[in-house]
């Protein structure tokens, strides 16, 4: 029988590189969006072109801060994966609210919808800005006093006590995942990565905060998806653990100032920089301990950082080509 898997956020980022991998493995797929437009809705469409007429594939627009609107979701379903949120740390501080709305409220509606109907592997997208700026380096699983310093972390390390409490209370089998800076084709554009290649192939400066001595544990989507696809199989075996908590990072750091020179010379332009103070909320390194995720997943990144920003550079080439031909029309 071929599992069902329900995947929001299915038109973004990361959830489109999950559609398309689970189908390429024979799974039925039903993808929820609501495009809003923290970017253009357009990126979306076009990170959905290779599956949308898959026959596995169902497709629903729908906005899950309404729990009404989950009524259309009338599958049989194996496992939700909850990949959609409000993204992002500097936007987060201009509307808390906002981001408690979705990450928290519409979160709980998809564990009640689940619980409703008897789906008890969930597996949720958390984030690595859990760890707020703590001192034990790289951060573990076990670190337990997190002090998150963003509303966006907040909100996300909210969803993971709330899996606590479905699977303490109700029975479901939940597990988080720590995402440590993804990065790859289809990039949010928002990210460093994608705005600084823009703005440099456009030959304009790319805002740079602090000295560029800042690090992150950046984090190839392929490698990602394989471990969301090992966390849902830890899920469904009724036989494992009914919660639990990974981080999914590629176990290395890179400088912001090392990031820059790796991108001009993919692109082989030079950036232009302009220099800002640190920014609120910023943390100044992330760093992931994957011992736990091996162990139990499987879970084995093996894209080095050279190589996932050549693939980005040649996504993003396309991706140019098509916003131009659009606008020429």
């Amino acid at each position: 029988m071929t599992a069902h898997a329900l995947v929001t956020g299915s038109a973004g980022f990361i959830g489109s590189h999950l559609v398309d991998r689970l189908l390429a493995e024979g799974w039925r797929v039903t993808g929820i969006d609501n495009f809003e437009p923290y970017y253009p809705e357009a990126q979306k469409r076009r990170n959905m072109a290779g599956h949308e007429q898959h026959p596995n594939f169902t497709f629903h627009e729908v906005d899950f801060r309404d729990a009404g609107a989950l009524t259309v979701l009338d599958g049989d379903y194996d496992v939700i994966v909850h990949l959609a949120a409000k993204a992002g740390v500097r936007p987060s501080l201009l509307d808390p609210l906002g981001y408690q709305m979705t990450n928290i409220i519409g979160t709980q509606n998809l564990l009640t919808f689940a619980h409703e109907r008897g789906i008890k592997p969930f597996v949720c997208a958390s984030s690595s800005s859990v760890y707020g700026n703590c001192p034990r380096l790289p951060w573990s699983e076990d670190d337990l006093d997190l002090l998150p310093i963003n509303p966006y972390a907040s909100t996300k390390l909210a969803d993971e006590h709330l899996g606590y409490v479905y699977a303490a209370t109700f029975g479901m089998r939940f597990v988080g995942l720590r995402f440590f800076t993804v990065y790859g084709p289809r990039q949010r554009p928002d990210l460093a990565i994608h705005k600084f290649a823009r703005k440099i192939l456009a030959g304009e400066p790319i805002p740079v905060f602090g000295d560029g001595s800042s690090e992150r544990d950046y984090t190839y989507c392929d490698d990602i998806v394989s471990g969301v696809i090992g966390s849902m199989r830890h899920a469904m075996d009724p036989a494992l653990s009914s919660y639990e908590v990974f981080n999914l990072g590629h176990n290395r750091t890179v400088s912001l100032a090392d990031m820059i020179r790796h991108l001009e010379t993919v692109l082989d332009r030079e950036a232009i920089i302009d220099w800002q103070d640190w920014q609120p909320g910023d943390m100044r390194r992330t760093w992931s301990n994957i011992d736990k995720a091996q162990r139990m997943l499987g879970y084995a990144p093996v894209t080095e950082f050279d190589e996932g920003l050549r693939n980005f550079a040649a996504w993003l080439e396309e991706t140019l080509a098509a916003e131009q031909a659009a606008v020429s029309q």
